[in-house]
């Protein structure tokens, strides 16, 4: 959802001036270029042509300051669908600002022409409306032309705007946390499987464990010290590497040898982080073997960590430190917190 509102709204800014050409067939022209069918729905259903009032005339003098919820699809000018709001933000409408308008010969302005009801499809020539800038290749490849369709639904306050805003978003997380936990049911008997062929190759297979979340760890050397609890922080040396290729992406030396700190269960780091590192005790070094789901999943992390990658770390936990209890004196006054040596997380 934030993805297509920032395409939409960089659209929006675009403006400019065609230069005198024959409108396309069926389109009129306004007169700064931009073509233009104009619709609104008939009583007996369907849409009827209707035609241009001012922006000045009475169905307007409301519109300063709201939002008019609309479904838009950006298309080249051969019907190639390059954004579409009906599909990326589930048949959602898209709330957009109602403005004085700045820019003429862009989508700014057609949207000012819109009315609750009715339904629209605007060309803008890509040069003109790029001007100054590099044309996308889609657009030089689809016509060099960028196709606007518009239908709008209602007239909205900014509150009522920002509300279905935040709704849009709940749906899109959502959606992507039941596509994530799909492909993580699908990938996960993938990734055990990588696991267990490298515990039987390296005959680590009888003394590897694992979690209750589904981490793997191998401890090398037993610490004396007590297990770790949710809410202390932790400090940690590590090594990491790709499980199928032994490529190490990142680790403790690449940092001057400064370890890790960070607060365990806080998921400040990777679940796999958080459920191996609470199960050593402190003063251990173990190997944690970390499903792709419990790692970076399918996205991965940069150009080291490919997607669906089985992470293998090599751990030592240092040092444990319980939060510090809050005193009369201490309230009230700001907490100092040093910089971590590793920006990314684990």
């Amino acid at each position: 959802m934030k993805r297509f509102l920032l395409a939409f709204l960089s659209l929006v800014a675009l403006g400019g001036t065609a230069q005198a050409q024959a409108p396309a067939t069926g389109f009129e022209r306004l007169p700064s270029g931009t073509e233009y069918q104009l619709f609104r729905r008939a009583p007996g259903g369907g849409y009827q042509r209707r035609p241009l009032v001012v922006p000045t005339d009475s169905a307007y003098s409301t519109r300063q300051g709201k939002f008019l919820m609309a479904h838009v699809a950006y298309l080249t000018g051969r019907d190639s669908v390059l954004q579409s709001s009906r599909q990326q933000l589930k048949n959602q409408p898209v709330p957009v600002p109602l403005q004085p308008v700045q820019r003429k010969g862009g989508p700014e302005e057609a949207m000012s022409l819109l009315l609750p009801g009715d339904s629209a499809v605007f060309r803008f020539g890509a040069d003109s409306l790029f001007k100054g800038r590099p044309v996308p290749a889609e657009l030089k490849r689809g016509g060099n032309a960028l196709v606007m369709h518009v239908t709008a639904v209602g007239l909205v306050t900014q509150a009522q705007a920002m509300a279905a805003m935040q709704q849009i978003q709940q749906q899109a997380r959502a959606e992507q946390e039941r596509q994530a936990k799909a492909h993580a049911a699908t990938q996960l008997p993938k990734d055990n499987a990588a696991i267990q062929a490298y515990l039987q190759e390296y005959k680590l297979a009888s003394v590897a464990k694992k979690t209750p979340g589904g981490t793997w760890y191998v401890i090398t050397k037993h610490g004396t010290g007590p297990l770790p609890t949710a809410g202390e922080t932790v400090r940690v040396k590590y090594r990491g590497t790709v499980l199928a290729t032994g490529k190490e992406f990142d680790s403790s030396d690449k940092h001057g040898g400064t370890p890790f700190d960070f607060k365990l269960g806080a998921g400040q780091v990777i679940p796999g982080w958080d459920q191996g590192i609470a199960a050593l005790p402190k003063g251990s070094k173990a190997t944690l073997l970390i499903p792709s789901s419990l790692a970076y999943g399918e996205r991965g992390a940069g150009a080291d960590i490919p997607a669906d990658a089985p992470l293998r770390f090599d751990v030592e936990l240092l040092n444990t430190t319980r939060p510090a209890a809050s005193s009369p004196a201490s309230k009230g006054k700001p907490a100092v917190k040093k910089a971590s040596p590793a920006a990314k997380k684990k």
